[in-house]
């Protein structure tokens, strides 16, 4: 399973998504240019160029023609793909830590840092009229002081309601008309790095700092599986393949700021196969000499992609051996 390299980013990569077809892979890095790819090739189709700080999260809309970015520069900026050009730019009071698209690409969730004397917030508005965050946004809620800040967001099906992931390890379902809570989950005891849903909106997967991921019933936030591994956690994803491999891959490793002391076979920065339903690990991916930082299955689900604090993305396709690999149960 040789990955294609992509090296087009000075510093760590903070998050990667693929579009809806899996055609095109759009990443995140601390350097302020989003990059967009050929995930057929690894060729680099462009960047986005406007931010001046870190790029935190970003999201597409479900028709690839927009594409979502929040940076610790303050700013939320929404993207046409095919130009690149930025067709609107909401500026905060901190800097926006995750955005997600609706499921029908009409509505924009992001939230903010706590930071300089202003409350982490949570923020629902019409992408047709971004430019009104502040002044007539469809739902404003304070995350802080009640609840530590929300570092990811996530729509449930039907743009019913929203889920963030927060510093504490707590996640939580706001109603989208309200701003009340629904449910709240507290299994993780540290932060939710990241989250991600299941191909059919059912399930939703949490990736966290105290060395698991959790599998969630969506509709009720009742934890249903948990994957243990050694190290921090920073991502998870499940197939879109559940009936044929009902397969979770979790990137992560040690911490970042110890990575310089150790090699990367003791850092364990290694992509790793967990079976959905028995919880057992079945398979490792080595490749990155840094922690993992966000990683994704291809929309097709024969293969996957992750980005490192090393700077580079890695798009596998998986071997015939991957197919043929049956549990004994």
């Amino acid at each position: 399973m040789k990955p294609i390299m992509l090296q087009g980013h000075e510093r760590s990569i903070t998050q990667i998504k693929f579009n809806r077809e899996g055609d095109l892979l759009f990443s995140a890095s601390k350097d302020p240019k989003p990059n967009c790819w050929y995930s057929i090739n690894g060729e680099r189709l462009g960047t986005y160029d406007g931010h001046s700080g870190a790029v935190w999260s970003i999201d597409v809309k479900w028709d690839s023609s927009t594409f979502l970015s929040g940076s610790a520069d303050q700013t939320m900026r929404i993207w046409d793909i095919e130009t690149g050009a930025c067709t609107a730019t909401n500026e905060m009071k901190t800097s926006v830590r995750g955005v997600a698209f609706s499921y029908s690409g009409t509505m924009i969730a992001f939230s903010t840092d706590k930071m300089m004397g202003h409350n982490s917030e949570l923020t629902i508005i019409d992408t047709r009229e971004p430019h009104n965050a502040d002044s007539t946004p469809i739902m404003k809620t304070q995350v802080t002081p009640n609840n530590a800040k929300a570092l990811s967001v996530l729509w449930g099906p039907l743009d019913e309601y929203v889920i963030t992931g927060h510093e504490d390890g707590v996640i939580i379902k706001w109603d989208m008309r309200t701003g009340k809570k629904i449910a709240v989950g507290t299994e993780h005891t540290k932060q939710i790095k990241d989250m991600q849903l299941s191909h059919d909106g059912m399930m939703l997967i949490t990736a966290s700092k105290d060395t698991t991921a959790r599998l969630w019933d969506i509709d009720t936030l009742k934890p249903l599986k948990m994957y243990k591994t050694d190290r921090p956690v920073n991502s998870a994803a499940i197939t879109p393949l559940l009936d044929q491999y009902p397969h979770v891959v979790m990137g992560g490793g040690q911490e970042a700021m110890d990575v310089t002391t150790t090699s990367s076979r003791i850092g364990k920065f290694d992509a790793r196969f967990f079976h959905l339903v028995f919880e057992e690990e079945f398979a490792r991916v080595k490749g990155h000499f840094g922690p993992i930082n966000s990683i994704m299955f291809h929309p097709n689900g024969r293969g996957y992609a992750s980005g490192g604090e090393d700077g580079y993305v890695r798009v596998h396709v998986f071997d015939d051996a991957y197919y043929q690999f049956k549990f004994d149960f």
